[in-house]
């Protein structure tokens, strides 16, 4: 039963970070609202051909015209979302009949049941509230939270690492400012301020942009039956989000490169250390080529791909020195 629930760990592992980078497609191509409803597409759990006539979606296509091809892409999205639900449920059931074990872990998939469960419901919000960002920021955390936690059950046995309290505590900064960083960059994107800074390293042509508007750029709520779609934001709000996200990645990078130069200095960690590193400088060279090449959307969805494997390369090393 251990091998069988390591290797559903695993897959499920996968599954998520493909969840988690696909959403990211979606959200980059315009296709968060491709249904406008919830959990169907225009009623039925197949786009089709059949939606355009259907008299049934009349009022739907009138709320929001059908394009087959966003349509499809938030489908793929809710099968594959739906899939890796299963397949905790599956995790949860087998922890439970066989928690006696020692080595079974069986809270942690109840977790992630319940965690399902709530990006399940941050979801539908996503599609009824009309893309609001700060649900659209939880629903990003909670899918990087679902792949952090499958992560840590599929386990792959290593030796711990003996190590004091400064490196726990520099682990720790370095994790928070990466979850910080990444939240930042949901709210970059669901408010539609990745151009907002065309430049770099400057941002507008200044070190510090005089026409940001910090005010209105983090208001988390603005009522019900607001269409964010394309965004509402007027240009000095998303520069000074695009702005705040930029110092976000000069903290992160700060707080996660100490981190992975530290464990570089351990004989016994210097993998881990390398592969925090490697992960930051590929993330970092993301993060900059799309600012400079003008958000290309692959090097966007690379850039959210890149952020879940940098978060899993932390979490790796926590794992050996906690």
């Amino acid at each position: 039963m251990q091998r069988t629930f390591l290797w559903i760990a695993r897959v499920a592992t996968l599954l998520a970070l493909a969840v988690v980078t696909i959403g990211a497609w979606v959200r980059l191509t315009d296709a968060g609202l491709g249904c406008p409803d919830w959990p169907g597409c225009y009623g039925r759990l197949v786009v089709s051909a059949g939606i355009a006539s259907d008299p049934d979606t009349a009022a739907l296509r009138d709320t929001r015209p059908l394009d087959t091809g966003k349509a499809w892409r938030e489908m793929i999205h809710r099968y594959l979302a739906s899939t890796l639900g299963l397949l905790c449920v599956a995790l949860a059931a087998i922890g439970l009949k066989n928690r006696a074990a020692p080595a079974q872990a069986w809270r942690v998939p109840l977790v992630l049941v319940a965690l399902v469960i709530l990006q399940g419901l941050l979801g539908m919000w996503t599609v009824t509230l009309l893309l609001k960002p700060v649900v659209v920021v939880a629903h990003l955390l909670g899918g990087f939270s679902t792949l952090a936690l499958l992560f840590w059950l599929g386990d792959v046995r290593t030796a711990p690492l003996l190590v004091g309290g400064k490196l726990r505590a520099l682990g720790v900064a370095a994790l928070a400012a990466l979850v910080l960083q990444i939240a930042l960059g949901g709210w970059t994107s669901s408010n539609y301020a990745a151009l907002a800074c065309p430049d770099f390293p400057t941002c507008q042509t200044q070190w510090w942009p005089a026409l940001a508007d910090f005010d209105e750029a983090f208001v988390l709520w603005r009522g019900i039956g607001v269409d964010y779609e394309g965004g509402v934001l007027d240009h000095p709000a998303r520069v000074a989000i695009h702005f705040t996200h930029r110092l976000g990645a000069l903290l992160a990078t700060l707080a996660v490169g100490l981190f992975g130069a530290m464990l570089l200095r351990r004989t016994s960690a210097r993998v881990d250390g390398a592969a925090v590193l490697a992960a930051l400088v590929c993330q970092l060279g993301l993060g900059i080529g799309i600012v400079l090449l003008g958000v290309p959307l692959w090097a966007a969805v690379a850039h959210n791909g890149a952020a879940a494997i940098l978060l899993l390369t932390v979490i790796n090393a926590h794992r050996r020195i906690w």
